[in-house]
C-alpha cells in the first residue's frame, strides 16, 4: 500500500511539473498526399557529346594559326595553313602532265580516224589502223592517269587549309606557327563539342530489369546536380549491352542540353535517375522525421495542443518532403522545428518560422 501510494504521488507529480512547464514552441506543417519520384542515385561523369583531335594529313611547316586557344570554333571554320607552295608546284606540274597527254591523245584518235576511213577506201590496211587505235587508246588511258594525278595534287593543296569538322571549343595549342608538323602524328589541337554533352554513370545490375521496362514505355529523365548546386535536365540516351562481370553495374548516358556549360568534360556530377513515380503518397516535411533508438519517428501535435511521439515507416524522399509508409495520417500535425524542447505528452504552442505565434493552414 505504501508503494502504490508513492507511486501515485510521483505521477501526480510528474504531471504538476509538466502542468508548470511553458508550453514549448514548435513549428508544425501538415501531412499531405504528394506525387513522388522514385528516384536512383549515381556518380557520374561529364565527357563531350563530340571530340575531335585535328591531326595533319600531309606534312610541312606550319605557316599560320587562325585561332586561339579555348576559342568556340564552328564547322568548316579555317584552323591552321601548312605551307602550300610544295603542294602547288606539284598540282602545276601535274595539270601539265595532263595537258600534254591530251593533246597527244586528241592527235591519237584523228589519226585512228584517218585510217578507219582509208581502210574503207582500199587505200591501208586493216593493221595499220589497228595500230592507230592502239595509240589512240594508250594516250586516252595516259590521259586518265594524269587526271588522277591532277585530282590527288588537289586535294593535297586543299590538305594545307586545315577547318574545323565539328563545332565546339578548342583547347590546348599543342603547336605554334613556323613548327614543322608531320603527317597524321602531330596532334595540333583537341575539339570538345559542349552543347550537347554526356554524362556517363552506373547504376547496378537489381535496376535492370526495371530500368528497361521503364526506357521501353519512353524517354527516361536524369538530373544532374554540379557543384554549388546547379542542376542541369537531360534524358538517358543510352544503356550498355552487358553487364561489368567485375563490379555487378551497368553502364549508362545521359545527354543534356547544357545551354548554360554549367557542365564541363572530365566533371564529376550527382546523378539522379527517375524510374517510377508514386501518386497520392502522404507526406511531411523531411525535416519532421527524426532517428532514435527504436528507429524513425516524428512528433505530431494533437487537438489539445500535446505532443506524441509517433513511431513512423519512412519511404523515400525527394526535395524536402519524405514518404510515411506507416504512422501518419493525412492532416495530422508534425513538428517540422523546435523538436529538441519537446516533450512527449507535453503541451506545445504553435509559431511561424519567425518566432510569432501562428496557426498552420494548407500544405507545408
Amino acid at each position: 500500500m505504501v508503494a502504490v501510494l508513492c507511486l501515485g504521488a510521483g505521477c501526480a507529480e510528474k504531471k504538476r511539473k509538466q502542468a508548470a512547464r511553458p508550453p514549448a514552441p514548435v513549428a508544425v506543417a501538415i501531412a499531405a498526399t504528394a506525387n513522388i519520384p522514385r528516384t536512383v542515385q549515381a556518380v557520374g561523369t561529364v565527357e563531350a557529346s563530340e571530340t575531335v583531335t585535328i591531326r595533319p594529313q600531309l606534312s610541312g611547316e606550319l605557316a599560320a594559326v587562325y585561332v586561339a586557344e579555348g576559342q568556340e570554333v564552328s564547322r568548316g571554320q579555317r584552323l591552321f595553313q601548312v605551307d602550300p607552295r610544295p603542294w602547288q608546284a606539284a598540282l602545276k606540274k601535274a595539270e601539265a602532265s595532263f595537258t600534254r597527254n591530251r593533246v597527244i591523245m586528241e592527235n591519237a584518235r584523228r589519226d585512228y580516224e584517218r585510217y578507219a576511213r582509208l581502210v574503207k577506201d582500199g587505200i591501208v590496211t586493216q593493221e595499220q589502223a589497228d595500230s592507230y587505235r592502239t595509240r589512240a587508246e594508250s594516250a586516252a588511258a595516259d590521259m586518265e592517269a594524269d587526271r588522277a594525278v591532277v585530282e590527288h595534287a588537289r586535294l593535297q593543296v586543299a590538305y594545307c587549309t586545315i577547318t574545323a569538322p565539328i563545332s565546339g571549343r578548342l583547347g590546348n595549342l599543342a603547336v605554334h606557327r613556323g613548327n614543322v608538323v608531320k603527317e597524321n602524328e602531330t596532334a595540333l589541337v583537341t575539339i570538345n563539342t559542349i552543347t550537347p554533352v554526356n554524362v556517363v554513370f552506373s547504376l547496378p545490375e537489381r535496376d535492370l530489369a526495371e530500368l528497361q521496362a521503364r526506357i521501353g514505355r519512353g524517354r527516361v529523365a536524369v538530373e544532374t546536380e554540379a557543384q554549388g548546386g546547379v542542376k542541369e535536365q537531360g534524358v538517358v540516351s543510352f544503356l550498355d549491352n552487358t553487364v561489368d562481370q567485375a563490379t555487378g553495374a551497368i553502364r549508362l548516358k545521359g545527354r543534356f542540353a547544357n545551354p548554360r556549360r554549367t557542365l564541363w568534360p572530365g566533371q564529376f556530377v550527382q546523378v539522379v535517375l527517375t524510374l517510377d513515380e508514386r501518386t497520392g503518397a502522404v507526406t511531411v516535411p523531411s525535416p519532421a522525421v527524426q532517428t532514435g533508438q527504436q528507429g524513425s519517428f516524428v512528433f505530431t501535435v494533437a487537438q489539445d495542443m500535446t505532443a506524441e511521439v509517433r513511431p513512423v515507416v519512412v519511404g523515400p524522399a525527394h526535395r524536402g518532403l519524405t514518404v510515411i509508409e506507416k504512422g501518419v495520417a493525412v492532416g495530422e500535425r508534425v513538428v517540422v522545428d523546435g523538436q529538441l524542447r519537446v516533450m512527449p505528452g507535453a503541451r506545445v504552442e504553435i509559431v511561424a518560422p519567425d518566432g510569432k505565434k501562428s496557426e498552420p493552414a494548407g500544405k507545408p
